[in-house]
């Protein structure tokens, strides 16, 4: 028995933010019904290829079921009401107001069913100034400051890897807002809205700089905070052949244990007095060797002091395969099977990771949900779960 295994979830998303909230979803046992344009959701086609499917898609939607349906034909609401009267979820990504145009908007689904929570993921929001504002996570980074704490005017520009603001202004948050939205229905017996805006969380991960600028009367700027540059206890130095140590000794018991293992100058080491002088030294001691090195010396002291890792590295780790990161798995309709997207759920709130689970067809159920089956949904109970779909600009032409 799972905690959601009761709910119904309607998932209009596409891309990241909204397949991965379903998928939270998902694996805590609810139903999720993909509701898919014809031919299909656009991950369908992102590669690279895994046997008949996108991996991309694959990895994201294990599980779960596929209907297609153009919603903007006239009788595309009838053929939905159905699903919408028994759900408990709906999740959608539309650009703002393209939900209301299509006859989906938020009064329509909550005359259908009361009971319904709805999930409207978006760059911006459903209000505002930039709401019908195209954009992607870097944008939204951008716009909400957080990529600027790390940069420097005129200093190189890294790209950065995470999609913070997809998976951590969109998913997560979607996922944490439908559970809340579950409680209170619990107590009111009526759904909601839930409007979830990725760069809103943006700011969330600045609560740093914001601290430090309403206390000092001035905004850090890049590179000037203790997370983002300011302290040579914090960052990555790069190693003799080219790769990269990860310096995390904020705290003087770890810092104490990295200067003496690397030989740093007992000058230099209260960094209070020149932090630019102490990071020029230590990048210069750093350069001198090569990261297996680095690896070989201050992994085993515990001193917050770690080799960067490759993602191939990362995935052979034994910690991960130990703590079962990377049991979950997936088969596309070919029979092919992969590693399905890594939760962090605790084991007692999803189903067990051993179980396979097929990667739908895009439009397999359509017939069976759509057709005029008779097949027996599950009706909203006093629990439920969202679905969410993607942000804005992707299917703002809908």
């Amino acid at each position: 028995m799972l905690p959601l295994d009761d709910l119904l979830v309607l998932d209009f998303s596409t891309l990241l933010p909204g397949p991965m909230a379903s998928l939270f979803l998902a694996e805590a046992g609810a139903r999720v019904i993909r509701v898919e344009r014809p031919g299909g959701e656009d991950m369908r086609r992102f590669p690279p290829r895994f046997g008949e499917s996108s991996a991309p898609f694959a990895v994201l939607n294990r599980g779960k079921e596929s209907v297609e349906i153009d919603l903007k034909a006239g009788d595309a609401l009838g053929r939905l009401t159905p699903l919408i009267e028994k759900a408990d979820i709906l999740i959608e990504q539309f650009r703002p107001g393209v939900m209301a145009r299509l006859g989906f908007g938020p009064e329509v689904l909550s005359a259908l069913n009361p009971r319904l929570i709805q999930v409207s993921i978006s760059g911006y929001g459903q209000t505002g100034p930039r709401a019908q504002q195209a954009g992607h996570d870097i944008n939204y980074q951008a716009i909400g400051g957080l990529l600027g704490q790390g940069l420097q005017q005129g200093g190189p520009a890294p790209l950065p890897p995470p999609l913070v603001a997809d998976i951590a202004g969109g998913a997560m948050p979607a996922v944490m807002n439908i559970l809340l939205a579950l409680r209170q229905r619990e107590r009111s017996g009526r759904g909601c809205h839930l409007d979830i805006a990725m760069t809103d969380a943006m700011a969330c991960f600045a609560w740093y700089g914001l601290a430090q600028g309403q206390a000092s009367g001035r905004y850090p700027a890049g590179g000037e905070g203790l997370l983002t540059g300011a302290s040579p206890r914090y960052g990555l130095y790069p190693t003799q052949d080219g790769w990269f140590l990860a310096v995390g000794a904020l705290e003087p018991k770890f810092w104490e244990v990295f200067c003496e293992a690397i030989g740093l100058d007992g000058a230099l080491r209260d960094d209070r007095r020149d932090a630019q002088a102490t990071r020029q030294a230590v990048t210069a001691i750093i350069a001198g060797r090569t990261a297996q090195h680095w690896r070989a010396l201050l992994e085993p002291l515990d001193c917050c002091c770690t080799v960067v890792r490759t993602l191939a590295e990362a995935v052979a780790d034994p910690h991960g395969t130990l703590r079962g990161l990377f049991d979950a798995q997936a088969e596309e309709p070919g029979g092919r099977r992969l590693v399905s997207t890594p939760l962090p759920l605790a084991p007692l709130f999803r189903e067990q990771a051993e179980r396979l689970r097929p990667v739908p067809a895009s439009g397999a159920d359509t017939q069976r949900l759509l057709g005029g089956s008779e097949e027996a949904l599950p009706a909203p109970g006093s629990i439920e779960e969202t679905v969410i779909s993607r942000p804005a600009g992707g299917d703002a032409a809908l």
